[in-house]
């Protein structure tokens, strides 16, 4: 019975190269001027199928066919960028759970640098952020089985669990003489990705941790609650520090909450459903009519980039902080007939002003090192797109790289960055009473 199972899947799998091979054949017949690259496609085809047939009849042990092209799809999209991959059902249902905002597990953005499990930013309010793990954390085991060269996906999978019981991450930091370990118990991460106040100073205050399916309804109650205060504000910090991003519309739309007009983001892609793309503000009434000032580091990426390059090219906000993340690329999920996906890099952002950051990131109009209160001298190294291996070049040359801050596992502070933000927006306010006087 086994190997009747075996030799069907064989078949299935030679109908499946030989109608491929077909297919490619016809498109070659058709298309003359493109002859040599029709070849190139058919011969490269054909060696796939001749080694698929090889490894299943010549290799040690049977092996599972399944798993071998999905290997093999896995290795061609790890060959594009870091941000493309195969994402096998599972996956796809686990990214699914992430845009909802809440899932089971520790509360850390990861990314690969040089090759090893590296933390991007951790999650406010986690389990992870309490327990004390860093920007720029590499982990170089999960549960005492090395990470070397293992995906995203695969990393993901094995932090998340059901809420209470324990994982433990061997973390390497920049002064440790070696891997320190740190087991931490899941809970449910529930992402808030807006939290907002009114700060002494009578500014508002609006942080924006990530962009999810709720984000924009969550900044629109925010907005409301802030434009109403009496006395009226003095201006607003908006403070989208370690934002890795998230859903391409809602950051779009979160955008569109600050601006009354002009230009959000462009996407220029090879499909025609992404070339040329351009995305406007409209007036919808709410938008804060105050002096805003953006924090910003090397954990603001993708969608929060966005938000940030609009708001200054628009001439509504100046950027506080230091370089960001420089991801300007975009992605877009594919679903499969199996339940399975591919999330494919498909289009180059750029911001209204003509730019693409990507490798790059936006540099701040005032630069400002963030400083830890408790060790005021102390600074971290923070993942950037530009240090991901296979990461799509910039266009544009790279400014001095800038070492960005990082969060620390303490309640709400007024850290220097921001009361630096504070003194802007007070000084602005007076400068205008100032100038009708």
């Amino acid at each position: 019975m086994t190997r009747w199972l075996i030799n069907r899947k064989r078949r299935a799998f030679q109908v499946f190269f030989l109608l491929l091979l077909a297919l490619v054949g016809g498109m070659y017949l058709r298309s003359m001027p493109a002859l040599s690259a029709q070849e190139s496609t058919l011969e490269n085809l054909r060696k796939f199928s001749e080694i698929l047939d090889i490894i299943e009849k010549n290799y040690v042990e049977e092996v599972d066919m399944e798993k071998l092209i999905e290997g093999a799809v896995q290795g061609m999209m790890k060959s594009l960028d870091p941000h493309s991959t195969y994402l096998t059902a599972e996956m796809y249902r686990e990214l699914q759970v992430d845009t909802k905002g809440e899932f089971g597990g520790l509360g850390i953005v990861i990314s690969i640098k040089d090759e090893v499990l590296t933390v991007v930013s951790p999650i406010e309010d986690t389990p992870a952020f309490k327990a004390g793990i860093e920007a720029g954390d590499r982990i170089v085991k999960i549960d005492g089985e090395e990470t070397a060269g293992i995906s995203i996906m695969d990393a993901v999978s094995k932090l998340r669990g059901p809420k209470g019981t324990d994982v433990t991450i061997s973390i390497m930091r920049d002064g440790f003489d070696r891997p320190k370990d740190y087991t931490i118990t899941r809970d449910i991460i529930k992402i808030k990705s807006v939290r907002h106040r009114v700060l002494n100073d009578g500014v508002g205050y609006i942080r924006i941790s990530s962009f999810q399916e709720n984000t924009a309804d969550d900044l629109k109650a925010a907005l409301k609650e802030l434009n109403s205060h009496n006395p009226p504000l003095w201006g607003l910090v908006l403070d989208l520090r370690n934002n890795p991003g998230g859903l391409l519309d809602q950051a779009i739309t979160v955008s569109d909450l600050f601006l009354k007009s002009g230009v959000i983001v462009t996407t220029k892609g090879r499909s025609s459903a992404e070339s040329g793309k351009i995305y406007r503000a409209r007036d919808l009434g709410i938008e804060p009519n105050m002096p805003i000032i953006v924090l910003v580091n090397g954990g603001t990426a993708s969608g929060s980039e966005i938000l940030a390059g609009a708001l200054r090219d628009n001439n509504r906000a100046l950027l506080l902080g230091t370089q960001t993340f420089g991801k300007g690329v975009m992605q877009m999920i594919v679903p499969l007939r199996d339940g399975s996906a591919l999330k494919l890099t498909t289009a180059k952002y750029y911001t209204p002003s003509g730019v693409c950051i990507q490798a790059m990131g936006l540099t701040p109009d005032f630069v400002v090192d963030y400083r830890r209160p408790e060790i005021q001298e102390e600074k971290k190294t923070q993942l950037r797109e530009q240090d991901l291996k296979g990461h799509i070049e910039s266009e544009s040359p790279m400014p001095d790289a800038l070492e960005p801050p990082y969060q620390t596992g303490e309640d709400f502070i007024i850290d220097n960055q921001l009361q630096h933000a504070i003194d802007l927006i007070k000084g602005w306010e007076l400068f205008k009473a100032m100038e009708k006087v």
